[in-house]
């Protein structure tokens, strides 16, 4: 069996989406730690040592980009990826947060695996 390349937090609470994406990270030998709300998301991402984190934008108790935002100045290194149903890549919010780089990459729901494996591998290369 191949060596995990490390852990991806992921901050999702539809149960469907974290089941597929645990399945494409296992695919490129990921490791993943779900947290199905923003403050245990938070919470994982100040205590752990991830690759990378895959955000929600919505959230049942916090935004996404808020709570990327407090994960950013905990862990200013570390690659946080934008995943919505709700917005879209040329909306101005995820335009904004990418370009000021607090995301970098983003995921528009639904999502086809290879769109998951080439936002992550950007991210982790830094874009």
């Amino acid at each position: 069996m191949a060596e995990k390349k490390g852990a991806v937090l992921l901050v999702e609470d539809e149960e469907d989406i974290c089941w597929a994406l645990e399945l494409i990270l296992a695919q490129m030998e990921f490791g993943m730690t779900a947290a199905n709300n923003g403050r245990k998301g938070l919470d994982l991402a100040r205590q752990g040592t991830f690759a990378a984190v895959l955000v929600d934008a919505k959230l049942p108790d916090i935004e996404g980009i808020e709570l990327a935002s407090r994960i950013r100045e905990s862990q200013p290194n570390l690659p946080l990826i934008l995943i919505s149903g709700y917005f879209y890549q040329d909306d101005a919010a995820v335009r904004e947060s990418i370009e000021g780089g607090l995301f970098r990459a983003f995921i528009s729901k639904p999502f086809e695996a290879s769109e998951v494996k080439e936002a992550l591998q950007a991210a982790l290369r830094g874009k």
